[in-house]
């Protein structure tokens, strides 16, 4: 990587990290603290915990189309300012309802697709996956923090001390991509990162897209559902709230090691499906042994342990599923279908588990959570196995421009390109290859010669 593109990667990283560390920060605490708000019912607290999927769910793809126009880092500063705005709302609320307006703000700065676009456009499409490895990385990084973050600063500053602390992340977010992150000479439309209009019917008829899109739908319901009551479990086990992270740090560790292995297991071994019902089966087993044993705090930490690592595991899985199984050319498309759906399931987990807890208790949350899972694995279940492929782009220069279809066909002749799309206006080629059987001197002399 260039030294423009390291400041790109590690910038866009920060900025990612400190906006999704904001939004779950009150996870581990919300469910105690939001019962000092005036107004507070099981519902509205669960609709205050997710609201902000609700927006981030509507305007994510419009906010990265809207970048492609205006540009990225206007868009990025904009989301930023919305989501300072909602911090700053919510933290002067004494009112649950008040916390869900700020909630639903912070949302609306849906600035995803305009950083995924704009790391598209600073680097090279042969280290571009590397640098969405690194934003990825962020995000699973700003989770573990904020399960310590969150439980220490609600003990020593209140509820609108962390709401406070969002604000400022907001803040440092926007320093970030001032001084850190290049500004690009030019932005352009990149299939690989960021939604394409015209394919969005294609995808949406995808049989198996459309199964991994309810796969993170359901996860990140069942998550968001989780933190509804698992905090009220640990107080009522003795736990004090303020020492919540001595359970969430030691889970989150141990569960990323113990899911290393079924990784390896899926991606070098080509066992994705099977990995995948494992792993959705364990999730469901987790929420059962919560539902039967979360009385005793040694029982609570064992499911609970079980729960992160099918759900680590998973939230690897299923982007490393989209890429092997959307078309060529089409990945960014499939990529923000999927997170739309994403925060769309966050919305719905904190709205359904704040409603089966106020209508049946909180224990029903965890049979609902539950049922859910198992739901997950019935439509998983006939998945076809994916092929063992990546996603690759390659510069195909004037001819490719000038004689697309001639140079498809000479790309699908060398051994291991599955697939190939030539899109003559970018002067690019969308590939599916598989890199066991790939002649890469070849695939580069092509492209060389183009």
């Amino acid at each position: 990587m260039t030294g423009v593109e390291r400041r790109a990667a590690a910038g866009l990283a920060g900025i990612f990290a400190f906006r999704m560390l904001g939004l779950f920060l009150i996870l581990p605490v919300f469910a105690i603290q939001a019962q000092g708000l005036t107004g507070a019912t099981p519902l509205l607290i669960g609709l205050a915990i997710g609201a902000y999927g609700l927006t981030q769910a509507i305007l994510g793809i419009p906010f990265g189309m809207v970048s492609d126009r205006i540009g990225r880092k206007p868009v990025i500063f904009g989301g930023l300012a919305l989501f300072a705005i909602g911090s700053v709302v919510a933290a002067l609320s004494t009112t649950i309802e008040g916390v869900i307006v700020g909630r639903v703000i912070q949302g609306s700065g849906a600035i995803a697709a305009a950083v995924m676009a704009l790391a598209a456009d600073l680097t090279r499409e042969e280290v571009r996956t590397r640098t969405m490895a690194t934003i990825g990385i962020s995000i699973g990084l700003s989770f573990g923090l904020a399960m310590v973050l969150g439980p220490a600063l609600a003990h020593w500053f209140g509820l609108a001390g962390v709401f406070w602390f969002t604000a400022a992340l907001a803040v440092g977010g926007a320093v970030i991509l001032a001084l850190v992150v290049p500004t690009p000479g030019h932005s352009s439309v990149h299939r690989d990162a960021e939604p394409v209009p015209g394919q969005f019917a294609g995808v949406l008829h995808h049989p198996e897209l459309l199964r991994l899109d309810f796969g993170v739908l359901t996860l990140h319901m069942l998550m968001t559902a989780l933190f509804l009551v698992v905090p009220l479990d640990l107080k009522a086990a003795g736990l004090p709230a303020a020492h919540h992270w001595w359970v969430y740090l030691p889970v989150l560790f141990f569960s990323v090691l113990a899911m290393v292995p079924f990784i390896v297991m899926a991606e070098r071994h080509g066992r994705n499906k099977p990995v995948l019902l494992g792993a959705v089966a364990a999730l469901s087993l987790s929420l059962v042994g919560l539902y039967g044993f979360h009385t005793a705090l040694p029982s609570l930490v064992l499911f609970l342990f079980l729960f992160f690592t099918a759900f680590n595991l998973l939230e690897a899985s299923l982007p490393s599923l989209i890429s092997r199984i959307a078309p060529p050319g089409a990945k960014g498309t499939a990529m923000g279908i999927f997170a739309t759906a994403q925060f769309g399931g966050a919305f719905l987990g904190g709205l359904l588990g704040g409603w089966f807890h106020q209508r049946f208790g909180q224990d029903a949350v965890l049979l609902f959570c539950a049922g859910v899972a198992l739901a997950w694995f019935l439509v998983a279940l006939p998945m076809r196995p994916p092929r063992q492929v990546s996603s690759q782009v390659v510069r195909v220069g004037a001819r490719g421009v000038e004689e697309p279809e001639t140079v498809q066909r000479l790309l699908l002749e060398i051994p291991g390109v599955e697939e190939a799309v030539v899109v003559a206006e970018e002067g690019l080629a969308y590939l599916k290859v598989d890199n066991r059987r790939l002649d890469s001197a070849r695939l580069q002399a092509l492209c060389a010669g183009a």
